[in-house]
């Protein structure tokens, strides 16, 4: 079905605890060639845990934005448009309220995705299709959990969420800018009991996705350049976000405030992540849920949902 779609134009939007987040690209051969990356951080997943509740007001916010960013999408050529909710979405009081509102405002669906969609959607993107030759586990930081995702050669792809999130810790046990050493052990200790109750796996290789992992590259040395993470990089990271405020550490970096204000939460994540999973470093890749979702769609159709586990396994021959 794939020839039918070379070439064309597709967005995706990922609601996610801690950004909502716009891509438009076009699929070429199996592959995304970005158009336009954008976001904007909306604290859906702060919202949900500290109310349970957007309200009418931050849901008319958060429709504004989702309707500029079809609009931006349809100028692109876009001819499939996506939205997809993750973690805040399962969790908000009103979020069929949201679905409703962003649908009659947009005449987008919005997709509230369940922990294994969303982590089948990541390997989409990071696989692109290909056949799967080995052992991997892809992992999304997220703000409020993180997704783990499995497969392997002949064996079905394994999915699961953790509460475990970037957004979520620095909340529950950083009060200080920057983070005190005591907060930052915090951090470390809750980030591995929760990745301990990750599903068991012997990858052969780790991939890190979503934009805290993304931006964690941007305070390492050669972070940009290898795209790789162990822990010499993270004892590094550790010593960035401790030695100066989130302001500033966002000016030196070229990363968000609201980003860098976490970034010490991911690297505990990551941490975590490695020691659980035995592995000397982690990939970061830049692709993720939302180049899964327009990959998805481009090769699936309206049936991108039902054979999300399929697609996991790749398709290209």
């Amino acid at each position: 079905m794939l020839a039918a779609f070379e070439g064309r134009v597709g967005a995706s939007v990922d609601l996610g605890s801690t950004s909502v987040h716009l891509l438009v690209a076009r699929v070429v051969e199996h592959r995304i060639e970005p158009l336009a990356d954008e976001s904007v951080f909306l604290g859906l997943g702060a919202a949900a845990s500290e109310r349970g509740f957007l309200g009418p007001v931050a849901r008319g916010t958060l429709v504004d934005a989702l309707a500029g960013y079809a609009w931006a999408a349809r100028e692109a050529g876009a001819a499939d448009i996506t939205f997809v909710g993750t973690e805040p979405l399962r969790r908000l009081a009103d979020a069929a309220r949201i679905v409703a509102d962003v649908d009659a405002s947009t005449g987008v669906p919005l997709h509230v995705l369940s922990h294994e969609e969303e982590a089948f959607l990541m390997l989409v993107g990071v696989t692109e299709g290909r056949p799967v030759e080995h052992e991997v586990l892809v992992v999304d930081i997220g703000g409020g959990s993180s997704e783990f995702a499995s497969v392997g050669p002949g064996r079905r792809a394994v999915a699961a969420g953790v509460r475990v999130g970037a957004a979520a810790l620095t909340g529950q046990f950083v009060q200080h800018d920057p983070p005190t050493r005591d907060e930052l052990a915090s951090l470390r200790a809750a980030a591995r009991d929760a990745v301990a109750t990750a599903p068991t796996s012997t990858p052969a290789e780790v991939v890190l996705v979503g934009g805290t992992a993304s931006n964690l590259l941007k305070i390492v040395p050669d972070g940009l350049v290898e795209r790789r993470i162990g822990p010499q990089e993270l004892e590094a990271a550790y010593r960035v976000v401790a030695g100066g405020t989130a302001e500033s550490v966002a000016a030196e970096h070229l990363v968000k405030p609201a980003r860098a204000r976490i970034l010490g939460a991911g690297a505990a994540i990551a941490e975590a992540v490695i020691d659980r999973f035995g592995v000397p470093r982690v990939r970061v890749s830049e692709s993720g849920i939302r180049e899964g979702t327009v990959l998805a769609v481009a090769h699936a159709g309206v049936a991108w949902r039902d054979r999300l586990e399929e697609l996991a396994h790749g398709w290209v021959r």
